[in-house]
């Protein structure tokens, strides 16, 4: 009977694996098996000149046998196991494999004596900057990326806290607005085994999901508060603390794979796109003016009922309706008004 694999025609050697988990080298404490190899290269290098003299005085066979065993061990086997030697820094790591299989990380500071055999696995991502540029033009402002690769990789995985700044982009928000948006990004390496072996490099890979992240969150809210045509008070520039724990939460659910942990991550920029900036500044002014203008009348409606009361209480002046309309008229066009009022005198009777 045909299994599965068979049927589809892939093997199990070819099916995905597990992520790797990171886990501790076997290693040695390096100190004292460097300071064993200083002392045995010397000790041999000395019997490797000892035997050349011996040779020279006609004593061929110890000078023969202190020959040769001074110099496989001082000139190969010694050098064959120098390289098993490892330095480890502070808040460094090292990915080590033996033959192409992950065999362990080495992460803390000091000297240790691993596999001669084993290699560090060398990354580049940490070689790689990434800034934004901005050029203006004569009417619109353009965004450009301009990326700097320094060549070689490096055996150590830095376990230090970094940050990373994308460059800006045009996104649109949840009313269909372009606004120029970026983000900072504050991270570290928390699995070096999920980061080297089941990524091709982590550094591009925050960075292009923390693009992702960022635009399916700036989709959801306004650039401003606009309660009356969403319903929803928050926006991206108002609820700054919960769109960056939002914005947070995604990048890290989408960095997991890599071994990363983001701690931070908060809009550095925000500003409307330059073509509808001006068309914007407008609508906000004259929000501000249509706001400022319905606190001047809820005033003046106050007063003018606080007026006519007074008068009233006091029995200053009885005034019929029409008289009262008239007063009202002129209280809010006075307390309205955005120039001063010009006062009429009346030197008449008011009947």
């Amino acid at each position: 009977m045909n299994t599965e694999a068979e049927t589809t025609g892939i093997s199990k050697e070819s099916t995905p694996k597990a992520p790797h988990v990171e886990f501790a080298a076997p290693a040695a404490r390096g100190m004292p098996l460097l300071i064993l190899f200083i002392f045995l290269e010397l000790v041999f290098t000395a019997v490797f000149v000892v035997g050349i003299v011996l040779l020279e005085g006609g004593n061929e066979l110890m000078g023969g046998v202190l020959l040769g065993s001074g110099a496989l061990i001082a000139f190969i086997v010694l050098p064959i196991l120098w390289p098993g030697l490892k330095i480890i820094k502070p808040n460094e790591a090292r990915v080590m494999t033996l033959f192409g299989r992950y065999i362990g990380t080495l992460r803390n500071d000091g000297i240790y004596y691993v596999h001669p055999f084993s290699t560090s696995v060398r990354t580049g991502g940490n070689q790689s900057k990434t800034k934004a540029k901005n050029t203006k033009a004569s009417v619109n402002t353009e965004f450009s990326l301009e990326q700097t690769t320094q060549p070689g990789s490096s055996p150590r995985i830095s376990l230090k806290t970094m940050t990373l700044v994308n460059e800006r982009q045009k996104i649109n928000d949840l009313l269909g607005n372009p606004i120029i948006i970026s983000i900072i990004v504050i991270w570290r390496v928390i699995d070096t085994a999920k980061a080297v072996f089941d990524v091709d490099d982590y550094h591009e890979f925050l960075s292009v999901q923390s693009d992702s992240a960022l635009r399916n969150i700036v989709r959801v809210y306004p650039y401003d508060s606009t309660d009356a045509v969403t319903g929803n008070e928050k926006s991206l520039r108002g609820s700054s603390q919960e769109i960056a724990e939002r914005l947070r939460t995604e990048i890290q659910e989408k960095v997991r794979i890599a071994g990363l942990e983001v701690t931070e991550a908060r809009i550095t920029h925000l500003a409307y796109a330059p073509e509808i900036a001006a068309a914007m500044l407008q609508r906000q002014q004259a929000s501000a003016i249509v706001d400022a203008r319905s606190l001047i009348v809820e005033g003046a409606v106050g007063m003018v009922q606080s007026a006519l009361a007074k008068l009233s209480e006091h029995e200053i002046v009885e005034l019929d309706e029409e008289r009262k309309a008239a007063m009202v008229s002129n209280l809010m066009v006075v307390l309205c008004g955005n120039r001063d009022a010009q006062p009429v005198v009346n030197s008449g009777s008011l009947y």
